[in-house]
């Protein structure tokens, strides 16, 4: 009977997300009507013909820009949803995520230091940008990792958080630093850094996907584990997990997962925090449904939040980072202080 709600419940969530999905592609300056988006989808992939009445320029607009930009905003934001979760399992902490440890920071830098200098790793060629991404933002990681240890050897959550805000703080100086001292790239990096999905193409939105989908695959494997360790340390090495062999692995994953969504997009905080809570909260605590409900709860999140930015003051625009921060930062502030509630 539980696992029949569940079920339904996540029928519900994916008809959401597809909901958001088609409103997301239909809605902007020009609308596009459901049937007219059947009729074009289905010309691109399956090679069926167009009615001569359907406008060649809603064609264009839907598979060039709507579509592309609102899958990469549903990826980008299941691939921060999942990368949320795994962290706060690893870590015990309800506040830990890629943006609060400063994994998002720091592959940040790692990819605007790519654009500045033009760099590209031979052989990589397009997949250069989320490798550099990946490994600052692991980096970074275990940079607040070894200095919260070096304060704190119990790892309380007030330190991890606050060590991570420092650090986080840190790099994206370093980051301002090196935009204001681009002045060819000045406009590229600022507008980067705020977090948008208005330059997306399909090539980018096929390398966000393939590493989404591949993380997301391999860390399914990791389930059993992950739900053992929500009870502690010890308890997970009476289980016979290897603990510190499983949370490098586990960690590694998901700053891949995050460097390579920042690398593309830039900056865009909160959905990491967001969404595995609404999860777990609607799903319960086990991993083998919390992962796949997290990533349809962020990616239906970050469209939407997405949605918000173009539509709101168009035709204007808006950073979609500033909308998910002006969701989440009371969110955090929620979470923050019921936990000292509960410690007091």
């Amino acid at each position: 009977m539980i696992m029949n709600k569940k079920r339904l419940k996540f029928l519900l969530l994916a008809c959401l997300c597809l909901t958001v999905l088609m409103i997301a592609a239909g809605v902007g300056s020009v609308q596009i009507g459901l049937a007219d988006m059947i009729r074009i989808i289905g010309s691109k992939v399956f090679g069926t013909e167009l009615p001569e009445s359907l406008d060649p320029i809603l064609v264009s607009i839907l598979w060039k820009i709507r579509l592309p930009r609102a899958l990469a905003a549903f990826i980008e934001g299941a691939a921060l949803a999942v990368s949320g979760t795994v962290m706060q399992s690893v870590l015990r902490n309800p506040l830990a995520s890629s943006y609060t440890l400063g994994v998002s920071a720091g592959a940040s830098l790692g990819a605007a230091l790519m654009i500045v200098t033009g760099v590209t790793i031979p052989l990589l060629g397009i997949f250069s940008l989320p490798l550099t991404g990946f490994l600052f933002g692991l980096a970074t990681v275990f940079l607040v990792m070894a200095f919260s240890r070096r304060l704190d050897q119990n790892m309380q959550n007030n330190t991890i958080i606050l060590v991570g805000m420092v650090i986080s703080l840190f790099v994206n100086a370093l980051l301002t630093l090196v935009t204001a001292l681009s002045n060819e790239h000045l406009q590229q990096l600022v507008f980067w850094q705020m977090g948008s999905f208005s330059a997306t193409d399909w090539s980018e939105l096929a390398v966000i996907t393939i590493v989404t989908l591949s993380c997301i695959l391999l860390l399914m494997r990791y389930v059993q584990e992950m739900d053992i360790m929500t009870f502690g340390e010890e308890q997970a090495l009476s289980a016979g997990v290897e603990i510190k062999k499983t949370k490098f692995i586990l960690i590694a994953i998901s700053a891949l997962i995050t460097g390579t969504a920042v690398a593309f997009t830039g900056i865009i905080g909160f959905v990491d925090l967001i969404a595995p809570h609404l999860a777990r909260k609607i799903f319960g605590s086990s991993h083998r449904i919390v992962i796949p409900a997290a990533a349809l709860s962020g990616g239906a999140l970050m469209t939407l939040a997405d949605l918000i930015s173009r539509t709101i003051l168009s035709p204007s625009e808006l950073p979609v980072g500033a909308v998910t921060a002006i969701i989440g930062a009371p969110f955090f502030a929620y979470i923050y202080f019921m936990k000292r509630k509960k410690v007091v």
